[in-house]
């Protein structure tokens, strides 16, 4: 059973995120280059849904450039991921660094289920 559920929409498809799980949380990585932390949101649902979305602008034309190659991707992107339920959506926190999105998520210790004997009787 896979935990990441994922929805992708984007004009700027190479918006690639890792997810890895530590033993004490989820952590999202994002690639965002060029991007700074005010044009980038990061959002939950109720429904245990992380949504991470923003937007590249696309250069603005100056009439006397000539424009040889446009390789950059521009527009808006959005990915959504379903979290488990271990965790702890009121604890999440997001910080960037070097074009690179990082979103903690942490866990809920699992309780680990007493095992009671029962005697049986008779």
């Amino acid at each position: 059973m896979s935990l990441i559920h994922s929805r992708e929409t984007s004009a700027f498809v190479n918006t690639r995120i890792d997810w890895k799980e530590t033993p004490e949380a989820h952590v999202l990585k994002a690639d965002i280059p060029g991007l700074n932390k005010e044009e980038v949101k990061v959002e939950v649902e109720d429904d245990r849904v992380l949504r991470i979305s923003g937007e590249r602008k696309i250069e603005k034309d100056d009439k006397n450039d000539t424009w040889h190659r446009v390789e950059r991707s521009s527009g808006k992107f959005l990915r959504s991921f379903r979290l488990p339920e271990n965790a702890k959506m009121d604890q999440i926190k997001a910080a960037m660094e070097n074009g690179v999105l990082t979103v903690t998520v942490p866990k809920a210790e699992v309780k680990k289920s007493d095992v009671k004997a029962i005697e049986i009787s008779g």
